[in-house]
């Protein structure tokens, strides 16, 4: 029986879905053994948005129109920016954790104004990886995760989800016990620390909540809690006065010495988040972006590029408010070595008195603000990692409450545990920070590779100069994370046992690094084999 005639309306509206979703060939389903699950009817593959989940651009037609030039980039629009920006917001939330924040009150308490450069250095970096992320993301209509899990041999992006699940429940205990510090602040000692972690795991539900209401609202509220931070440390930076021209001195002169080297190696280190790299890849595929029109795409790629930058600009300030707070009244002092997130709320108290609204809840809210909004950007980061590498297909409410729980129990048993002193929980965060810097290279290197592959970005792929620096500052900040490393373990590592351990481990981390730096070929490869011959060269002479 043949069916009925469709009419002009539903036959526009089918091919603009199919435009809407059509994939570059490189990265189409039905190259990766999906052809089966086409011909039957069944989804081919799950978007990090859905087509009715995205936000419609203005001016950019899902329909071609004759006489139109695709090829060329309009001229900019204040209004194209404004619906572009949201993602770089959300991406940002990771360089304003707890984890961060301590970072820079230690640094601040014990360097004083001196690696205020530095911090704006590492902000450039991370915006540089960031940036390069969003371009594969929006390039390819994929996210990094997918890329992975086609690019790599099955057991290769087993272990690269695995980590990346490792960084994502190391950054998620620090951001959830930083959420329950503060909780417990606010509260006045009487919602213990295991009350304020169980009070935070609820995020997962209001991000559920959220998503129902649109990208658009989501991104309203990352605003609110970003704009809560952005007030609060600087009304903290309104009562401390810092010295001006020291600050300024501190941002213009670059200055590092052997009793600062810890705090600049956390300075770098907090930079580079590697769920992060991964949600920022999925975070700007929530605007609708025909691929096949090269301008469009080249447009959305220069206004990501500006909100992201703007948003990192933020957050760069945030860190300075918290560092120059806490390097005016601590720095030289004998609390210096012993600030943590625990008990800085006290110190702060102790130093600048109450006043009309006293700074030890100016400090907690603006704790629990960065604790709650990077749980909720760990949820969603954890749902890209998992349904990207695994290639799962579930319902949104059930792949949040797995991401959410594979992060939410060992934080309980951490909280309960190290939570009779102050001391223990920094030894706790120390562990947390080495853990999210042995996972660094596993964000870093798949994405330089993918970036750099011409089949798979076409005319988007980076060029041979931004691919060197780009692995120039990958390599730096692995080197820095190696120092981290090293330095914790010569530190820590006591026993035959636990020493062989740690070499063990460490001779198979490095054989994947090789792996994955080998597995990726072009210039890095050929400059590595260069560098080889040489040294093979030099040593027969």
């Amino acid at each position: 029986m043949s069916s009925p005639p469709q009419s002009p309306d539903s036959k526009d509206e089918e091919s603009r879905h199919l435009l809407t979703t059509q994939l570059p060939p490189s990265t189409s389903p039905l190259i990766n053994g999906d052809a089966d699950n086409a011909a039957n009817g069944k989804e081919e593959e799950e978007f990090a948005y859905g087509s009715g989940e995205k936000i419609h651009v203005v001016d950019f037609e899902s329909v071609p129109i004759d006489g139109v030039d695709y090829s060329t980039v309009p001229p900019f629009s204040w209004k194209k920016l404004w619906q572009f920006t949201g993602p770089g917001f959300l991406m940002s939330i990771a360089f304003l954790d707890p984890g961060n924040l301590e970072g820079d009150l230690q640094a601040g308490a014990i360097a004083g104004y001196s690696l205020l450069w530095l911090l704006l250095w590492a902000t450039v970096m991370g915006l540089m990886i960031q940036l390069l992320s969003a371009r594969i993301g929006v390039t390819t209509g994929r996210h990094l995760a997918e890329l992975c899990r086609e690019e790599y041999p099955k057991w290769a992006g087993v272990l690269l989800w695995f980590m990346a699940e490792l960084a994502l429940i190391g950054a998620d205990i620090q951001e959830v016990i930083g959420s329950a510090i503060a909780i417990k602040i606010l509260s006045r000692g009487v919602i213990p620390l295991w009350g304020g972690v169980l009070i935070t795991a609820s995020d997962c539900f209001l991000l559920l909540v959220l998503e129902n209401y649109g990208i658009r609202k989501l991104e309203a509220v990352f605003a609110v809690l970003i704009s809560t931070m952005a007030l609060s440390f600087a009304w903290m930076f309104g009562d401390a006065k810092p010295s001006g021209k020291e600050l300024l001195a501190g941002l213009l002169i670059p200055k590092l010495s052997s009793r600062t080297v810890r705090q600049a190696v956390g300075v770098v280190g907090c930079v580079i988040m590697p769920h992060n790299v991964f949600l920022h890849s999925a975070l700007v595929q929530s605007r609708e972006i025909d691929l096949k029109k090269k301008g469009q795409v080249q447009e959305a790629l220069n206004y990501y590029s500006i909100e992201s930058s703007f948003a990192l600009l933020v957050s760069f300030m945030i860190n300075l408010f918290v560092t120059t707070v806490f390097a005016k009244g601590f720095y030289g002092s004998e609390k210096a070595s012993s600030l943590g997130l625990v008990n800085a709320g006290e110190f702060l108290q102790d130093k600048y008195g109450g006043g009309l609204f006293p700074i030890l809840y100016i400090w907690g809210i603006g704790l629990l603000a960065a604790g709650q909004s990077s749980t909720i950007t760990g949820t969603y980061a954890g749902q890209f990692i998992m349904g990207g590498f695994l290639d799962l297909r579930l319902k949104k409410w059930l792949r949040a409450l797995i991401t959410r729980s594979c992060a939410i129990l060992p934080t309980i048993v951490v909280a309960l545990i190290f939570n009779r002193s102050e001391s223990s929980l920094d030894v706790l965060n120390e562990w947390l920070n080495v853990l999210q810097s042995i996972q660094i290279p596993f964000a870093l290197i798949p994405l330089l590779t993918l970036v750099s592959k011409e089949d798979l970005m076409g005319t988007f792929k980076i060029g041979p100069t931004l691919e060197r620096v780009a692995w120039t500052v990958a390599v730096l900040v692995m080197v820095i994370n190696g120092y981290l490393l090293l330095d914790f373990f010569i530190s820590e590592v006591n026993g035959l046992l636990f020493a062989f351990l740690v070499c063990a481990g460490t001779a198979g981390y490095i054989a994947f690094i090789l792996y994955l730096i080998s597995h990726g070929g072009g210039n890095v490869v050929n400059w590595f084999n260069l560098l080889r011959k040489k040294g093979y060269s030099y040593a027969g002479q």
